[in-house]
């Protein structure tokens, strides 16, 4: 039975536009969300009466609401009634509404780890409410890279502070078919390695669709599964990730929001996605079980967790756009109690991050909307929003007009720099003062506005790759002009790479050891080495080792033989490394440093994490040689995870050493690898290559054979590496050109890390 609220107060923020009123001494916040009303847009150059006037009505509705249809128990609100405006009816709106025209409710992180410590404490947090009221607690689980720290955190809490899992029924989103679940590719596997086997969850309140049906059993066991969530008092809580297709699930794009557990056909992007884990996209299944759409809309409460750059641009589609079932995850706009957890990556097209100028005033307060730190017009989101407005305009820096500014709502601009013409001067020369040819700084030439300092004239410098090809690909160009320039130049590979060299390869390499000990008579052989060294036993192990290799790839072989198998395709790796070291003019072996990592040494696509041990070798080199510049990936976006460990293992061997008098003086630039360059308004130095150098590098990058023309775990993007890289240093000097400065061949670009 409705209970009327006698009492309703509602009220309007004139600056954020939005209505708001109090129950439980809790303020409940109330805008118009998807269904928005132009005249209650935030922008300083609209009509303000009409912006009040709008913000009344809305009020208006909003008392009337309150008074005949509150509803205590749910806490929900619905409207029927429309405004006098030409927006539609508003419905189900009872979480903060954005200004920056969200739909869905977003909270975000500095990175994924604090995003996930967040996301495990709301699902203990659910776990304990239910435990307290003796209960149940259902969970929907998802799979997938995004909720493994998410999971690894559960264990945590499982284990530190005691939270049992004996009340925990757990429903899993799907599993492809035609797999055993006892295989690696398996979602049942997948979840007993990364949470189950590790809680005290009884086996029988486990639930994962099964993957091994033959074709008669599959719909049947579609609708018991949704009778088991029935029975089990529906979902109380679930857990999603989000394809880059938009895919909740495998709830692909077309999927029906009315749609229930069933078999699907998986979307060829996701398979693409799945490639690298299952060693080609020929191996990885069409068909799955999945939850349906609907299925998910019933739970009480939803969390999908998005990290990383690759789910940017789906994740603004899923937020601030329409409902469209080209995005299945936009249905989540339809729940009540949905929650985005993102980091800074995946966050980062937003409108509240691109352009927060065009939604309201930042110059005026502190606000954690819009970022985890400081908001105003500092030279910082000065130089940000300049750069886009750019962009919009399509105009250089230095045309863009007090007109330009005052349209896109950066006008409070000028009660810092006064006009467009001081505030177009200031960014030019910041861009500008990012740009040179000396990457280890111009020797006896003023450094005030450099990005590196003039002395000491010859540097020590530590080049970090974590594979063996990434210095050559990311910064090529620059590692080839700083030898040219007369620095101490080392180059420290992290891993060995070896999981990416073919077995092919190795089979042409023991082929031409073949014929070279065949063809070669041993005398031709001692003539050529000038010692009588060789006889007929060295003939004999030539052949046989090939044809012990051969033998290999045909049979399944133990631990002892796969080790040495991946000590071979390491040595390749190292042997293309020195190669492409010495093509730009790094020739003396011992600048060149091998560190094998432990971390990597798996023999597969998934890694361990850093240990002690990879961070002692790490700080050990950096103690040795005492750099004055380091460079290092700083692609936090590695799809196989290697970047971004080796990086922090850079960053914890920093944090011992940063006390160190070498280490005040020392200089830590970030290149990015082979994905993404860095956003221009983040650049700190940026390198010209000319054409001959765009052809060095390539030639380079050509040295690491094993890598061209068939990458074996290309991620998302199918170009080579050389292509990858060329396309991106040509696009990096395009937007500086467009920005209105000189025009050059390539550029690449680097982040300065402070410590």
């Amino acid at each position: 039975m409705k209970q009327i609220y006698t009492d309703p107060i509602a009220f309007y923020n004139k600056k954020r536009s939005f209505c708001y009123f109090y129950f439980n001494n809790k303020r409940i916040k109330i805008y118009n969300g998807k269904c928005l009303n132009k005249n209650i847009y935030p922008n300083k150059e609209k009509d303000k009466k009409e912006t009040i006037n709008s913000l009344n009505k809305l009020r208006s509705l909003l008392s009337n609401e309150l008074k005949n249809n509150w509803i205590p128990e749910n806490i929900k609100i619905t409207y029927e009634q429309k405004l006098e405006t030409s927006y539609k009816t508003l419905k189900k709106i009872d979480y903060e509404g954005s200004i920056f025209k969200e739909r869905i409710n977003i909270k975000f992180f500095e990175n994924q780890r604090l995003g996930s410590i967040k996301v495990a404490k709301e699902i203990a947090e659910t776990i304990k409410e239910r435990q307290s009221l003796n209960k149940n607690c259902v969970l929907g689980l998802a799979t997938g890279s995004s909720p493994i720290n998410t999971y690894s955190n559960l264990i945590r809490i499982h284990k530190e502070e005691g939270l049992s899992f004996k009340n925990v029924i757990t429903f899993n989103l799907d599993e492809y078919l035609e797999m055993d679940p006892n295989s690696i590719h398996s979602y049942h596997y997948f979840m007993h390695e990364h949470l189950f086997n590790h809680i005290d969850i009884k086996k029988e309140n486990i639930h994962i669709p099964k993957g091994n049906l033959i074709e008669s059993e599959i719909q049947k066991h579609c609708i018991q599964y949704e009778k088991k969530i029935e029975r089990a008092g529906g979902i109380d809580l679930q857990l999603l990730g989000i394809g880059r297709n938009g895919h909740i699930g495998f709830n692909e794009p077309g999927s029906l929001e009315s749609s229930i557990t069933r078999k699907v056909t998986i979307d060829n992007k996701t398979r693409v996605d799945a490639s690298q884990e299952f060693g080609g996209i020929e191996n990885v299944p069409k068909k799955a079980i999945s939850m349906g759409i609907n299925t998910i809309l019933n739970a009480k409460k939803i969390i999908l967790i998005a990290w990383g750059e690759n789910k940017r641009k789906v994740v603004k589609k899923a937020v601030e756009e329409n409902i469209n079932d080209l995005i299945p995850a936009s249905f989540l706009q339809n729940h009540n109690n949905i929650q985005f957890i993102l980091d800074s990556e995946s966050a980062a097209n937003l409108n509240r991050f691109t352009c927060p100028w065009l939604y309201t005033d930042i110059g005026n307060y502190l606000s954690k909307i819009l970022s985890s730190g400081k908001v105003g017009w500092d030279k910082k989101s000065i130089k940000k929003a300049v750069i886009w407005l750019s962009m919009k305009k399509n105009k250089p820096i230095l045309l863009l007009t007090d007109e330009d500014y005052n349209e896109n709502g950066m006008g409070e601009i000028f009660d810092k720099y006064k006009s467009a013409y001081l505030t177009n001067i200031l960014v030019f020369n910041m861009l500008q003062h990012t740009i040179t040819g000396w990457p280890g700084g111009k020797p006896n030439a003023d450094d005030s506005q450099r990005p590196e300092r003039a002395s000491p004239r010859k540097k020590r410098v530590i080049l970090f790759s974590p594979h063996p090809d990434d210095d050559v690909i990311s910064m090529g160009g620059t590692f080839n002009r700083l030898i040219q320039q007369g620095h101490d130049v080392h180059v420290a590979y992290q891993t060995s790479g070896n999981i990416a060299v073919k077995d092919s390869d190795v089979l042409e390499i023991t082929e031409f050891i073949k014929r070279l000990v065949n063809d070669l008579s041993k005398d031709e052989f001692n003539t050529l080495m000038k010692q009588n060294i060789i006889n007929d036993s060295h003939v004999k192990m030539g052949t046989g080792f090939h044809n012990a290799i051969k033998n290999l790839f045909e049979k399944e072989i133990d631990l002892e033989e796969y080790k040495a198998l991946n000590k071979i395709k390491g040595l390749i790796r190292q042997s293309e490394a020195f190669q492409g070291c010495k093509h730009l003019g790094l020739s003396n072996e011992n600048k060149i440093h091998f560190l094998d990592l432990p971390f990597y040494q798996t023999g597969r696509i998934k890694k361990k994490d850093i240990s002690t041990q990879d961070i002692h070798i790490v700080k050990n080199l950096i103690e040795t040689i005492k750099p004055h510049q380091i460079y290092a990936a700083g692609d936090l976006n590695d799809p196989h995870g290697t970047h971004r460990l080796c990086l922090k293992a850079i960053y914890k061997s920093i944090d011992i050493l940063k006390s160190k008098s070498f280490m005040k003086t020392c200089n830590v630039w970030l290149y990015r690898g082979a994905w993404k360059e860095w956003k221009t308004y983040d650049i700190d130095m940026v390198v010209p290559l000319s054409p001959d150098q765009i052809l060095k590098k390539r030639r380079a990058i050509f040295k690491h054979r094993s890598q061209k023309d068939t990458v074996a775990y290309p991620g998302k993007d199918l170009r080579e590496f050389w292509q990858r890289a060329e396309d991106r240093n040509k696009n990096t000097a395009e937007f500086y050109s467009n920005l209105g400065f000189a025009k050059y061949a390539a550029m690449e670009a680097f982040k300065k890390y402070r410590f």
